[in-house]
């Protein structure tokens, strides 16, 4: 049940006011929040002193809803936009849908954290997300460090992150963005669609949370791992061997998705 009804999410977020996940951050000084949620994921930024980084967040969806989309077999796959990925290669391509919402955003993220690069001496970027929002962070994660100064640390966190890109995409992006950790929950089966089968596969720093209880964590070597039997693709060999609801969490005990917030 919402705290403050009658206050919409974006205006929350501006006030850093989300519940316990904001309450566990006090000190991050939220700066810039859009979206609606639906059309346009719900997306923050800001700055957090303690590391002297600037936060970029995207906001998941509908597991159910995204299944959908990314089980169809009209996945259609596009080539980056060279004005938000200056000097990728030529014919790179990635999910049409995830690019185009990526789109959206990008120019207003970008300009908000070069801003606050420029007002707060911030050294380094750190762009999260979680399901369609952890494609979009990664989307994200490479277009600024492609576009921000050398010298500013790029780097992303995602969550139960689906795949976004073909090969050739994964093999440029592992050569630019070298921070990069995608988490993986038990069986969630979202990290395994688009299938490889259709030309898809996900970049190099999986981490699967093999069991949350017993806080078994492995990390995956190597691009789409599937020859070890604790990393994703040996736990989740199908859809059909999946569990959407380990797409929710727990991270570490932590629940993600819009149900689970204030």
């Amino acid at each position: 049940m919402l705290t403050l009804p009658l206050i919409g999410p974006v205006d929350k977020l501006m006030a850093w006011d989300c519940g316990e996940a904001c309450d566990a951050n006090p000190n991050f000084q939220a700066t810039l929040a859009g979206g609606m949620g639906n059309a346009v994921q719900f997306f923050f930024v800001g700055y957090y002193p303690k590391s002297n980084s600037v936060i970029v967040s995207h906001q998941g969806t509908d597991p159910i809803k995204l299944m959908s989309d990314l089980t169809d077999l009209n996945v259609f796959k596009g080539e980056l936009n060279s004005t938000l990925f200056p000097n990728a290669p030529a014919g790179l391509e990635i999910h049409s849908g995830f690019r185009d919402e990526h789109a959206i955003t990008a120019d207003e993220i970008r300009i908000e954290v070069q801003r606050l690069i420029s007002d707060k001496g911030a050294t380094q970027v750190t762009v999260v997300g979680h399901s369609l929002g952890g494609a979009l962070a990664e989307l994200d994660a490479l277009s600024l460090r492609l576009i921000l100064p050398k010298e500013i640390g790029v780097n992303a966190v995602t969550y139960g992150t689906p795949r976004v890109g073909t090969p050739d995409f994964v093999s440029f992006f592992d050569s630019q963005v070298t921070d990069f950790k995608r988490v993986n929950n038990e069986n969630d089966l979202v990290p395994i669609v688009p299938g490889r089968f259709l030309g898809f596969a996900h970049p190099q720093g999986e981490i699967h949370i093999v069991d949350d209880d017993t806080k078994e964590i492995v990390a995956c070597p190597g691009n789409d791992n599937s020859d070890e039997e604790k990393c994703q693709i040996k736990t989740v060999p199908s859809i059909l061997s999946g569990n959407i609801i380990h797409h929710l969490g727990p991270y570490n005990g932590i629940f993600i998705g819009s149900v689970f917030c204030t």
